[in-house]
Formats: structure tokens, C-alpha cells, sequence
């Protein structure tokens, strides 16, 4: 969550957001279970949020510990134009997702009018990396943007050098876009997905 891609968002910028709008959705898959985020989970989202080790695989523009407050301000913002998650492996929270509306000018003007969609993830549990539930839980956003949100087309957000990101977005079936960011964007790599296929191999 870079600050510098928050300032790209197209819509409100009221940041005065007093708890998480939540929602009573659950994405199920055969590991992983993606289930509503919820003012309990501060602890969590605290404790990966100033992990060096997570962030940087997260953030391209270098770690900067945040408060409580500040990662209060930014989930419950984003919630607003998002259907977030904690990602729960046998009952055990182990990362965060979430499927948002689009906010960068430079994807949503060269597609006016479509139904765009991102997902941001973050597995916070280090033991847990590679294991696949990275990709299980983008295959059930995926499954869930395109059937049941009606997106056009899914975008992955991707930090520079997060090639275990890399892979879980082309397992299921994103590729890479030709067009290099621009000097200061906050993330790494676009990736794309326009059809509700779901590669599995």
C-alpha cells in the first residue's frame, strides 16, 4: 500500500474513515479460505506491516515502519472501494488481499468505460512462502472479480524483484504488460488477466 500509489486514486480522498466497511463474503478453496478483514485484526495487519522482511517484498520504494494509527487510516480507507480479506489457513490468518476498483490514471485512461479491477496481496507469515496459497487466493479473487463482480479485466500489482509474486500472478494466468512504469511509480510490474480462465499448472 505506497503512499505514492495512494495518491493516484481517483476517488474520494477523505482519509477520515472511523472503521473498516466491511462485507460477509467468503472465498473458499482447498487450502486457503479468504473471510471478511474486521477491526479485530489489527494485530496482524500491525505485526506484517512492520516486518522488514515482508514489506520488502511488498513495497519497491523501501520500508518505513507505520503506527497503528496509520495503518488503521490506510485499510479502513482503501475498504471503502475494496473487498478485503484476511487470508486463513486452518484457522490461522497468514496474510491479507484484497479485490479494489482500479485508481491508476494510467491504466483507467487508457480503458475508459471497462469494469477494471486489482488485487493486492501480502502473505505476512515468512514459513508460509511458497507454499502456494499466494496463488490460491489471487485464483479465488480471480474467480470471484470476473463472475460475481463482472470485471472486465484484473490487474496484478507486482513490487520490482518480487519474482515468488511473479509467479503466483502467471500460475493463474496473468502476463505481464509490454509498457514499463513510469519513473516514480511505487510498483514494480503491471500484470493483467482479461478472461475468467484460471491456470492451475
Amino acid at each position: 500500500m505506497p503512499d505514492t500509489v495512494i495518491s493516484e486514486l481517483e476517488y474520494s480522498r477523505d482519509r477520515d474513515v472511523v472503521e473498516l466497511q466491511t462485507h460477509d463474503l467468503f472465498l473458499r478453496g482447498e487450502c486457503v479460505t479468504l473471510r471478511p478483514m474486521t477491526e479485530c485484526d489489527w494485530g496482524l495487519l500491525l505485526a506484517w506491516n512492520n516486518d522488514p522482511e515482508v514489506m520488502e517484498h511488498v513495497e519497491s520504494d523501501g520500508f518505513t515502519p507505520r503506527s497503528l494509527s496509520e495503518i488503521q487510516s490506510i485499510y479502513r480507507w482503501i475498504s471503502t472501494h475494496a473487498y478485503c480479506f484476511i487470508i486463513e489457513v486452518q484457522g490461522q490468518g497468514i496474510g491479507e488481499c484484497w479485490l479494489q476498483r482500479m485508481n491508476l490514471r494510467r491504466i483507467v485512461g487508457r480503458h475508459p468505460g471497462e469494469n477494471l479491477w486489482r488485487i493486492d496481496l501480502m502473505i505476512g507469515v515468512k514459513e508460509l512462502w511458497g507454499r502456494g496459497y499466494g496463488s490460491e487466493a489471487i485464483g479465488l479473487l480471480v474467480e470471484f472479480g470476473f463472475d460475481r463482480v463482472g470485471a472486465d479485466a484484473i490487474y496484478g500489482l507486482v513490487a520490482k524483484g518480487n519474482t515468488r509474486s511473479t509467479r503466483a500472478f502467471q500460475k493463474c494466468g496473468f502476463t505481464s504488460l509490454d509498457k514499463a512504469h513510469e519513473a516514480g511509480d511505487a510498483v514494480g510490474y503491471d500484470m493483467v488477466i482479461t478472461s475468467a480462465v484460471v491456470m492451475t499448472s
